[in-house]
């Protein structure tokens, strides 16, 4: 795929480059609690305001259903962008209306506008090809040249995604180039011993990546919701801690083929449980105890791997050459149940590995814990699409920019 260097090279004065990018970002009201995917583009805006093009960005927030939900608006987000550039950043109420039309045609060389929740219009989501190609027109009539680097959603069939690089002479932005070398380290050029440790809630969302894990990776570390499947397919008591009871089949599966190919499968050996889920909010007292992860009480749940597999897991990630994390080991909002994400987290650091952080909630983790993000190799803005990639699917995106 043509970089944005190339495109820079080539000359952007006076353009309108639209950049694709992920300003998909948790928002607390109208405030925004991590703003880690506005930086993450950043270098790409800068580079191209800087050499005079009029750059027009796009972005989805959150789900709305079609339809203009000032829930969703990417106002707060346009804001922050400003802030970070250090000048004024236009914003467009609309995505192809009037405002978006004259925000664009207002701008000035050098100058960035940002365009409303993408979202906001049905075209952008739609399975009909022809619908989502009405939007993708509409919003090609907006710019001279695509830059895609939201790499957060190049997993998705999206008009702005998919079908808009197909209309535009279209290039990869540095966020994207950046994800896509990092990725290929993980898949075509693996330094061993090559660790990978997966949490979050649920096994069926990681079933894909573990299935093509298990002929690649030396060492598969399971942790957070998804756990508690495993250890019940190995015979042991979960309590009310979550289960996928229709998943067990596939783990077993799973279990077998890392044994008979050499893989070493590790699971926790005690948990942090408590007889309820927490409040999160307040994040009063939980009454957390710790048991043995083959002995979890009927009436309590399982919301953190405990400090022995704490230090197990530690020590399975010292030795790393690669290391990949996608996913928390527990409740890690709570401070009673985000010591074994923690441990993960700083056994990276301690490593000599080539570390990355896969994204979504092993990312807010890591700035949620106070953890300085450029000590880690790469932190990834995308972990679908990072999931999706190492499962060895094609993505939509990627594949647009590489026609």
């Amino acid at each position: 795929m043509k970089t944005i260097d190339e495109l820079l090279a080539e000359g952007v004065a006076g353009k309108r480059v639209f950049v694709r990018a992920d300003l998909n970002v948790p928002l607390d009201g109208t405030t925004i609690t991590d703003d880690g995917r506005i930086r993450a583009v950043l270098p790409t805006v800068k580079a191209l305001a800087e050499a005079g093009a009029r750059v027009v960005v796009a972005s989805h927030l959150g789900r709305p259903k079609g339809a203009p939900d000032p829930a969703f608006s990417l106002g707060p987000a346009a804001a922050r962008l400003g802030e970070l550039l250090g000048a004024d950043v236009a914003f467009a109420t609309d995505t192809v209306g009037e405002s978006a039309t004259s925000t664009v045609t207002g701008l000035a060389d050098g100058s960035v506008a940002v365009i409303e929740n993408l979202r906001f219009n049905a075209g952008e989501t739609s399975k009909d090809d022809a619908e989502r190609g009405t939007f993708a027109d509409q919003l090609a009539g907006l710019a001279d040249v695509y830059v895609g680097d939201g790499f957060g959603a190049v997993h998705r069939k999206h008009a702005s995604v998919f079908d808009l690089p197909a209309r535009l002479p279209h290039y990869a932005g540095y966020l994207i180039a950046t994800e896509v070398g990092v990725l290929k380290k993980l898949t075509d050029e693996v330094q061993r011993p090559y660790v990978v440790a997966l949490g979050g809630a649920k096994v069926s969302d990681k079933l894909a990546v573990i299935d093509q894990l298990l002929g690649k990776a030396d060492r598969i570390l399971i942790g957070g919701g998804m756990a508690y499947t495993f250890l019940k397919a190995k015979g042991h008591e979960v309590g009310a801690s979550l289960l996928q009871e229709d998943q067990i089949p596939a783990v077993l599966e799973y279990i077998e083929r890392a044994e008979k190919t050499g893989v070493e499968l590790v699971l926790p050996v005690d948990a942090v449980v408590a007889p309820a889920f927490p409040d999160l909010k307040t994040k009063a007292p939980a009454g957390a105890t710790t048991v043995a992860a083959d002995a979890i009480p009927a009436d309590r749940m399982g919301l953190d791997i405990g400090p022995e597999s704490n230090k197990l897991y530690a020590s399975k990630i010292t030795d790393a050459a690669t290391v990949f994390w996608n996913g928390p080991m527990g409740v890690f909002e709570h401070p009673e149940f985000a010591e074994g994400t923690k441990a993960v987290a700083q056994a990276l650091l301690d490593s000599q590995a080539f570390t990355v952080v896969g994204g979504g909630d092993s990312a807010a983790a890591v700035r949620i814990l106070g953890f300085d993000e450029n000590a880690f190799g790469h932190i990834s803005t995308g972990g679908g699409a990072s999931l999706e990639y190492l499962e060895g699917k094609t993505l939509p995106g990627l594949a647009a920019l590489e026609d």
